[in-house]
């Protein structure tokens, strides 16, 4: 009998993921089919071999979604409308050349953040979010301090002011959470966007968006805003997980006890052991079959839909064979993608500096920094497209702000 598609929801996406990832390949092998809100039909793509082949082959597998055949079933309302859009002018749904010269856009203007620069920037709000908590004793590592930081770094690499931070970090939190207040955050965004591109057009500056409408590739101010809440977004919230996902493992696992007593070797490791195990970005949308073929032994038909597991390819036991073992300096990970449409170097290079950075001075300003509550309680949000947790409690010795 052939195993029933899998509901890509559900609480063990928040609870136990890895043990339904092996479930899932062994019930169904490298490519599952699945099934999204309305009972929408895809594949998810769990193998590492195969995600390689995915990612690899960008006219094969398109990142066009005007190619999928499921259009006419999608409702005005469907949830997962702003991750699987339509005919949206960003980099994400571009494909082909255009989408090279935008992708040389974007690593141009982010290469040229000075490195000294941009760890400055961290550090600075990291020291000013930790002023507001280190003498209380006990907080929300997560929620009061590294669901705020990336933004604020990134704000200012862009070119926004720095009272416009705060207000960014809402916009962006509520756009994430999906809830009532989405739509409001993404409204704040544009607008906030919208209104630094023409000042910026008025009155060049040395910032991110300034090199992004320098560029001479011809984007028009609709494309480079696009771009630019792409680049937020994607920025963001992943960054914020992967400081709270490495801060969670340094403070449950012994293994890296040893960067709690100012071991900088141990944040490094952590960091990377997060990409390979815990990844902020677990599976993402998407890809769109041009063409009938094969994949994993199934028979994919011109207009599916690809999703890429990152997690699932990440714990393969073809490529993991002793899950226990630490990946070292390992990088053959997914989480940054793959292929043309990866997360661009210059910007995955900007992440590692402000989590690294993020990380580094929670364990400066706060040496004796423990869980509060029992490991196990530890929640994460209910997503099977990113996995952060919802609070990550601590306590330490009350410090004076500096």
């Amino acid at each position: 009998m052939t195993p029933a598609p899998v509901p890509l929801s559900g609480p063990r996406f928040q609870t136990e993921p890895a043990e339904l990832y092996r479930e899932m390949r062994r019930e169904h092998g490298a490519v599952v089919p699945v099934v999204l809100d309305g009972d929408v039909p895809a594949w998810l793509v769990l193998g590492y071999r195969e995600l390689h082949q995915v990612t690899g082959d960008p006219v094969l597998f398109s990142r066009d979604s005007d190619l999928w055949n499921q259009w006419e079933r999608i409702p005005d309302d469907w949830p997962l409308l702003p991750m699987i859009g339509r005919k949206q002018p960003s980099i994400l749904y571009t494909v082909g050349q255009r989408h090279r010269e935008r992708a040389a856009m974007i690593s141009d203007a982010l290469e040229a953040v000075d490195p000294f620069e941009l760890r400055s920037h961290a550090e600075r709000f990291a020291d000013e979010l930790l002023d507001a908590i280190c003498a209380k004793g006990e907080t929300d590592i997560v929620g009061e301090y590294a669901a705020l930081l990336p933004v604020r770094v990134l704000a200012t690499l862009y070119g926004f002011a720095e009272e416009q931070g705060p207000g960014l970090v809402t916009a962006l939190n509520d756009m994430i959470n999906g809830r009532e207040e989405a739509l409001a955050g993404q409204r704040h965004l544009a607008t906030s966007m919208a209104r630094l591109l023409a000042d910026r057009k008025a009155e060049p500056a040395h910032d991110v968006v300034s090199r992004m409408l320098a560029n001479a590739s011809g984007f028009t101010d609709e494309e480079v805003m696009q771009d630019l809440m792409v680049m937020m977004a994607a920025g963001h919230q992943p960054t914020a997980d992967w400081i709270g996902n490495s801060l969670r493992l340094m403070l449950t696992d012994e293994r890296f006890a040893a960067s709690l007593f100012g071991g900088r070797h141990s944040v490094a490791e952590a960091m990377n052991e997060v990409l390979w195990e815990d990844t902020p970005t677990q599976n993402v949308a998407g890809r769109w079959a041009s063409r009938d073929t094969q994949l994993g032994g199934r028979r994919v038909r011109a207009g599916d839909l690809l999703l890429l597991g990152l997690q699932g390819a990440n714990s393969d036991p073809q490529v993991r064979t002793d899950g226990s073992a630490l990946t070292g300096g390992n990088k053959a990970h997914f989480s940054f993608g793959h292929g043309e449409h990866r997360c661009p170097f210059p910007a995955q290079e900007v992440a590692e500096v402000i989590a690294r950075t993020g990380i580094e001075v929670v364990l400066d300003r706060l040496p004796d920094i423990d869980l509060a509550v029992p490991a196990e309680s530890l929640a994460r949000r209910p997503s099977p497209w990113l996995r952060g947790l919802t609070a990550l409690p601590v306590r330490f010795t009350p410090v004076p702000a500096r």
